[in-house]
């Protein structure tokens, strides 16, 4: 019943379609278009811009992996298995991780410690940086078990890698960010490329 009370206060007080008032915000962020990074449904929370001190971090999106578990009453998309406690319970972890973008890897670093979830290690991320011709740049983090090297050439779609937990995380998944020069970007899916099994 108060459910229902709260939604008809949400309509009584909701401005109509018409009434609606347009945020007027200085400049417009600049957008890039990305390839998923993933074949299985997977959700993503943004960044805010100005949240995060570097390009590569500001307005990036940390990807998870979500599945529905067959054998929980209500079905709906989850994250992990059980009480999300080890890193096998996640849906994500060690999945592929596809390249957004047709690139070269610039950049590969590797942080071979591995955080348990709800655990944050302070070092930085096992990250791969990818640049595009037009000069974007990409980078993609907490990655594990690469499998692409320095200096090559990815099309979009190409796997780099495995889903991890390394760094400044707390559980599975997969940080992108993308920027040009010093302007952060904010990273919008290409929905047509989609591959969901």
């Amino acid at each position: 019943m108060r459910a229902v009370a709260l939604l008809l206060l949400a309509f009584t007080v909701a401005p109509s379609h018409a009434e609606q008032a347009t945020i007027s915000m200085p400049g417009t962020i600049e957008q890039v278009l990305a390839r998923p990074l993933f074949n299985e449904p997977y959700m993503c929370s943004e960044h805010a811009a100005g949240e995060l001190p570097h390009p590569g971090d500001d307005l990036g999106q940390d990807c998870m992996i979500a599945a529905f578990d067959e054998g929980k009453e209500p079905l709906f998309l989850r994250l992990y298995r059980t009480d999300g406690s080890k890193n096998e319970d996640w849906y994500g972890w060690n999945h592929p991780v596809y390249s957004p973008c047709d690139c070269d890897v610039v950049k590969i670093h590797v942080n071979p410690v591995t955080n348990q979830p709800g655990q944050q290690n302070e070092s930085r991320a096992s990250s791969v940086i990818l640049r595009t011709s037009d000069g974007t740049m990409f980078v993609v983090a907490h990655l594990q078990e690469f499998v692409t090297r320095e200096g090559s050439r990815l099309k979009a779609g190409d796997q780099i890698g495995f889903v991890g937990n390394n760094g400044y995380a707390r559980a599975p998944h997969v940080h992108i960010g993308a920027w040009r020069g010093k302007q952060a970007l904010q990273v919008r899916w290409d929905q047509r490329a989609m591959k969901i099994h």
